[in-house]
C-alpha cells in the first residue's frame, strides 16, 4: 500500500513548450521559471523551445526576455505550450526610426538601400539651403563613426568610382583628428569651439562646429567585458576579410588587462560559443583561439546576435564596459536577414546596458547599410577596416574612442538668428530616405568615445549688415546621457560672428573643408560649384605637413578621384 501511495507523489512529467515573439519567431535565451523550481531558472534554445522536467502536473509559469513584456500564466504538463510574448512599450517607442538630422517643423523627401554590384548601401537625401526666418532651428546627431572614408579609399585604391551612397561627409570629416579644445571653465563636460569662415567657392560662410568629449586614460576606465562576434561563413574566406579580421583582434588584444575578460562566439556551418569567458591576461588562449579561425558555410547572422548577447547577458557587469564587437562583411543569408528585420533583433537589447561595435571587412558582398543600422540601433559605434593599417588606427591608436563610450544619446540641437543669418545648410549629418517617409521627427543621439572630436560644417548666408541688432549668431543645445543613466544632460553654447577669412583660420579647419570639398565631389552634389579637384588639392597642400601620413594619403586619394571622375580628353584640354 506504501508503494502504491507513493507513485503519484513522485510521478515524473515533462513541461515543453515555445515562446514566439508577435511574428511568430522563436526568442532565443529567454528565462522560464516554474513556481515549483522556486527561483532556479530555465533558458529557451535556438528555435525558443524548453522541455523542463517536473512532478507537477500544472503549474504556474513566468517567462522573461529582454525587450518583451514579462508573461505569467499556468502551463500543464500533458499539453505542448505555446507562448506568444509583446514588445514592451519601451522597446515599441524605440523601433520607431528616428533622424540623424532634424529640421524643426520640416522633414526632406526621397530613397532606399542600393546595390553596387552585390554590396548595399542606404540611400540618402542631401540636406539642402534652409530660410533661418521658417526654420531656425536644426539639429544633427553626435556619433564616432569613421567607416565611410575607409570604405572610400577601399573604391579608390581599386580604381572604381564611389557609390554616391557611400559618401557619408561627417564620417569623412570626423576620420581625422582635430586640435583639442583648451579647458575652460565654463564647460560643464563637453567642450566646445566655433569659427566663421569665408566659403572659396562664393560670397557665403562656413560655419564649423567642434564638440569634444573629455579623454579617459586606459588606466581610468572601467574593467571591460567583451564578445567577439566572429562571421566564419564562406563568404570570409578572402584574405581581406577572416584573416584581416583575426590580425585586428589581435592587436585588440595587446592593450587588454588582467580584469578584462573576452568571450568569442562565431557563426558559419553552425553558430555556437567558440570561447568561454577568459581573462585578458591569457592573450596566449584568446590567440590560440582566434588563431585556428577558418571560413565555411552560411551566415546565420540572426542566430549569432542573439547567442552573443546571450553571453554579454552573462558576463554583464554594472560597473564594466560591457560590448560585442561584431566582425563581418554583412552578408547575412540565413534568418532575418533583411535590415529593418536585423534592427527590430537588437532593439530587443537596446536597453540591456550593452554595446555594439560593427566591423565591416571585404569587396564585393559587403552590406554597408546593414552593418550602419545594426551599430546605431545597438547604441554602438561602425568601422570599415581595408587594410591593417586601418585596424591599427580603428583597434590601437584610437582605442578608447572606439570602445569606451563616455556619454550616450548625444545629439546637438542649433538655433540660428535670422536677423544675423537669412539661410543655412548641415553639411552632411544626412537622412535615409526610409527613415525620413517612416520616422518619428526626433534626433537619434550618438554614442561618442572618450577623447573623441566631433566637427559639423554648416554654409551660411548672412543677413545684410544692416539688419543686426543681437550679438549672437547661433545657439548650440547639447544634450546626452552618461552611460547607465537615464537622467537627461544639457549644455550650451553661444556661437558669435567670429568672421576671418579663409586663409587665416585655423590650418585643421582649411584641411576640413577640403575634405568636406571632396566628398560632395564624390557625390556629384548639386551644390558643388565654382570648385573641382584641382581646388581641393590645392587648398589641402597648403596645410599638409610632408610627416602627415593620413594627409598626404587624402592628398593621393584626391588625384586617384580626380583620374577616375575626369575623362582623359578633359584632363589633356585643362593642361593645354
Amino acid at each position: 500500500m506504501i508503494c502504491t501511495v507513493s507513485i503519484p507523489l513522485f510521478s515524473q512529467y515533462y513541461m515543453r513548450g515555445m515562446v514566439y515573439d508577435a511574428r511568430g519567431r522563436g526568442i532565443y535565451n529567454a528565462t522560464v521559471h516554474l513556481k515549483s523550481k522556486k527561483t532556479y531558472p530555465f533558458y529557451t534554445g535556438n528555435t525558443g523551445a524548453f522541455g523542463i522536467p517536473t512532478t507537477t502536473a500544472v503549474d504556474s509559469i513566468t517567462i522573461i526576455a529582454e525587450g518583451f513584456d514579462t508573461l505569467r500564466t499556468v502551463i500543464k504538463a500533458n499539453l505542448f505550450n505555446e507562448f506568444s510574448l509583446t514588445v514592451s512599450s519601451a522597446i515599441a517607442s524605440l523601433t520607431r526610426h528616428k533622424l540623424i538630422s532634424v529640421v524643426k517643423d520640416s522633414l526632406n523627401e526621397k530613397s532606399v538601400v542600393l546595390y553596387h554590384g552585390n554590396e548595399s548601401y542606404s540611400n540618402i537625401v542631401e540636406n539642402t539651403f534652409l530660410e533661418t526666418a521658417h526654420f531656425p532651428e536644426t539639429g544633427f546627431a553626435l556619433n564616432i563613426d569613421r567607416a565611410s572614408y575607409s570604405n572610400i579609399r577601399r573604391f579608390l585604391d581599386n580604381g572604381s568610382k564611389v557609390p554616391a551612397d557611400a559618401v557619408r561627409i561627417e564620417e569623412m570629416l570626423n576620420y581625422f583628428s582635430y586640435p583639442n579644445i583648451a579647458p575652460d571653465s565654463n564647460y560643464k563636460f563637453f567642450s566646445c569651439r566655433t569659427q566663421l569662415a569665408g566659403v572659396p567657392w562664393n560670397k557665403n560662410n562656413l560655419l564649423f562646429v567642434q564638440l569634444q568629449a573629455p579623454s579617459i586614460s586606459l588606466e581610468e576606465v572601467p574593467a571591460s567585458n567583451l564578445v567577439f562576434l566572429i562571421d566564419v561563413s564562406g563568404s570570409m574566406d578572402h584574405p581581406n576579410r577572416l584573416p584581416l579580421l583575426q590580425s585586428a583582434l589581435k592587436m585588440l588584444v595587446s592593450n587588454l588587462r588582467a580584469k578584462d575578460t573576452i568571450a568569442i562566439v562565431i557563426y558559419g556551418g553552425a553558430t555556437g560559443i567558440y570561447l568561454q569567458p577568459t581573462s585578458g591576461a591569457d592573450k596566449k588562449t584568446i590567440n590560440d583561439a582566434l588563431e585556428k579561425l577558418s571560413a565555411g558555410g552560411e551566415t546565420p547572422g540572426e542566430a549569432a546576435l542573439k547567442m552573443a548577447y546571450a553571453v554579454a547577458n552573462r558576463m554583464y557587469d554594472s560597473t564594466a564596459n560591457n560590448r560585442i564587437i561584431l566582425a563581418t562583411d554583412g552578408d547575412f543569408n540565413v534568418g532575418q536577414t533583411s535590415d529593418k528585420e536585423l534592427e527590430e533583433v537588437i532593439l530587443q537589447y537596446r536597453q540591456s546596458g550593452i554595446y555594439l561595435t560593427c566591423l565591416g571587412v571585404g569587396m564585393g558582398n559587403y552590406k554597408d547599410s546593414k552593418l550602419e543600422a545594426l551599430a546605431k540601433k545597438g547604441n554602438g559605434n561602425f568601422a570599415y577596416l581595408d587594410n591593417i593599417r586601418e585596424a591599427e588606427k580603428v583597434l590601437i591608436k584610437e582605442f578608447t574612442k572606439t570602445l569606451y563610450a563616455v556619454a550616450d544619446d548625444v545629439y546637438a540641437t542649433v538655433e540660428f538668428n535670422s536677423q544675423q543669418v537669412k539661410a543655412y545648410r548641415l553639411i552632411g549629418f544626412e537622412n535615409h530616405y526610409d527613415d525620413i517617409q517612416n520616422a518619428s521627427p526626433e534626433l537619434e543621439g550618438g554614442e561618442v568615445g572618450s577623447g573623441h572630436s566631433v566637427m559639423a560644417i554648416f554654409e551660411i548666408e548672412k543677413q545684410p549688415i544692416s539688419t543686426l541688432q543681437n550679438s549672437w549668431m547661433a545657439r548650440i543645445n547639447l544634450n546626452y546621457k552618461f552611460p547607465g543613466s537615464e537622467a537627461e544632460q544639457e549644455e550650451a553654447f553661444d556661437v558669435q560672428d567670429n568672421f576671418l577669412p579663409l586663409n587665416n583660420i585655423d590650418s585643421s579647419l582649411k584641411f576640413a573643408t577640403a575634405i568636406m570639398m571632396f566628398g560632395e565631389l564624390l557625390k556629384q552634389s548639386e551644390t558643388v560649384k565654382n570648385y573641382n579637384w584641382d581646388d581641393v588639392m590645392r587648398l589641402a597642400f597648403s596645410v599638409t605637413d610632408d610627416n602627415d601620413f593620413t594627409a598626404n594619403e587624402f592628398m593621393s586619394l584626391v588625384e586617384k578621384a580626380k583620374k577616375i571622375y575626369t575623362p582623359e580628353r578633359k584632363r589633356k584640354k585643362n593642361r593645354e
